[in-house]
């Protein structure tokens, strides 16, 4: 079953979800194709078909500002399993070339298998559950000194054990830290901040600034001529970028060199973008990036809640020197509620809104267990870009500076309320050589050598999503835009 009608990812709750959100005009019968069927992931979460819906959606946004800029609509097409691997990542979806001209997988850094051995949930002296965050050194260091132990497996879980798993989260949260106390789907539902996010969609776009419509001039792309500043690492909020990336935007990353980062994250999610350095510590640096702005379309803030606005950067103050800006939010706990200050990660937005547990129970594990794959990162990075061009398309008609705002958390719940799946058990957890080629495209050159990775996923009929340049090196370009 392939057909707008019949595919179970277009007609789903989800899917309706997401176009009530859009707002926008009724789409065609043969606008939309889906093809394929989860499982990809020893998970009996819908993986691929929600990381599908929210692709397609994120097309018919595209659409919607091709539709405008040239008056026609195009086909899009989507493969689940294809959506499923997004999700993937590192050597499993991008291969570099040895000097014998074969295309290697590359091998995840020891600094990688460590974070994940130590992020796991472990059982506190109450017998509820805690996932301690442990990706980058400085946050490292603050988990271990609030838990009180080493960084080794059987240290982490003693200094678990010695907690009550509600009073570390708490304790973790003050220290500036990051770390999730596992819940049930129930229990976060139930939960004040959960039961905040249940009340608000998964994408919150609200105008909140005036200023004269912007029409889209004819032009080869949905973004051509957008231009979009990314301070965003890890994975969301560049997934965010690399979308709008796609779709044609001049993408400019923004970072400083002291910024500590995942080098396979950066590798995986800057195709298509250019990088530079401004370290806003510096007050020249602070104004280059304030007349960035002034020139700008879409500003994605991917810092712990409000890090930003104490720089002089916070949503108010960009749109008064660019009304007419869309400010995207990319962040854990989500707009509001009483976790709304809290930073965190993929895991621990897993552990708190019930998908650990899930995991858990449904693989007969006699505890929580994480998914195969960072499914909330790719999905809000899917969902943040979805947002942004909707946004811009209300910029367009009716005019105004826009905010968007997606979490790991509601990504999460979003996940959850696509329902569960049976015969998951023996999924390979990973694409066949054959699948891979069939989806993967060169990017020769690269600061990180000759690559094979994992193309773009979501078809689009006459304006293919591709990554225009090569993979850059950070801070390799100068602190413009390009021509417009």
């Amino acid at each position: 079953m392939s057909d707008k009608t019949s595919h179970p990812v277009l007609s789903s709750p989800g899917f309706r979800e997401l176009m009530d959100i859009r707002k926008g005009p009724a789409l065609g019968p043969d606008e939309i194709t889906v093809s394929g069927a989860d499982p990809l992931y020893t998970s009996p979460l819908r993986i691929g078909e929600t990381a599908a819906m929210a692709l397609a959606a994120r097309g018919v946004a595209a659409n919607d500002l091709w539709a405008l800029r040239n008056g026609q609509r195009q086909t899009i097409s989507i493969d689940v399993l294809a959506a499923a691997a997004t999700s993937l990542y590192g050597g499993d979806m991008t291969q570099r070339r040895d000097e014998a001209g074969v295309y290697q997988p590359i091998p995840y850094s020891a600094a990688i298998k460590h974070m994940v051995s130590l992020t796991q949930p472990w059982k506190g002296q109450d017998g509820c559950w805690l996932l301690p965050h442990t990706n980058l050194t400085h946050l490292e260091d603050r988990v271990l000194s609030v838990i009180g132990c080493q960084s080794s497996i059987d240290s982490v879980r003693a200094g678990v054990g010695r907690w009550n798993a509600e009073a570390l989260e708490r304790a973790i949260a003050d220290a500036q830290a990051c770390a999730g106390m596992v819940r049930t789907p129930q229990q976060w539902l139930d939960h004040p901040h959960g039961a905040y996010l249940a009340s608000l969609p998964v994408v919150e776009i609200t105008k909140i600034g005036d200023s004269a419509p912007e029409p889209m001039s004819p032009a080869a792309l949905p973004l051509s001529g957008v231009r979009v500043l990314d301070l965003t690492r890890i994975l969301a909020g560049p997934t965010a970028g690399l979308g709008m990336a796609e779709h044609g935007a001049d993408v400019l990353m923004v970072t400083a060199p002291h910024l500590p980062q995942v080098p396979s994250f950066v590798r995986d999610t800057s195709h298509g973008k250019r990088s530079c350095f401004l370290d806003m510590n510096k007050p020249a640096d602070a104004e280059q990036l304030h007349q960035l702005v002034k020139d700008s379309d879409v500003f994605i803030d991917g810092y712990r809640p409000h890090r930003l606005q104490a720089r002089g950067f916070g949503a108010q103050h960009l749109i008064g020197l660019r009304p007419g800006l869309i400010h995207v939010s990319v962040n854990c706990y989500g707009s509001g509620g009483p976790f709304a200050s809290r930073a965190g990660w993929d895991q621990v937005a897993q552990a708190v809104t019930g998908i650990c547990h899930t995991q858990g129970e449904a693989l007969g594990a006699g505890q929580p267990k994480l998914t195969p794959v960072f499914m909330c990162d790719f999905l809000t990075g899917f969902l943040a870009s979805f947002g942004a061009m909707v946004a811009l398309r209300r910029r367009a008609q009716e005019g105004g500076s826009y905010r968007v705002q997606v979490s790991l958390c509601q990504s999460a719940m979003f996940l959850q309320r696509q329902g569960l799946i049976e015969g998951f058990e023996g999924a390979p957890n990973r694409l066949s050589p054959e699948q891979f080629e069939r989806l993967a495209v060169l990017d020769d050159g690269t600061v990180y050598g000759d690559l094979k990775t994992l193309g773009p996923v979501l078809k689009m009929s006459l304006t293919p999503c591709a990554w225009l340049g090569t993979t850059p090196a950070l801070g390799s370009s100068a602190p413009e835009w390009l021509p417009r």
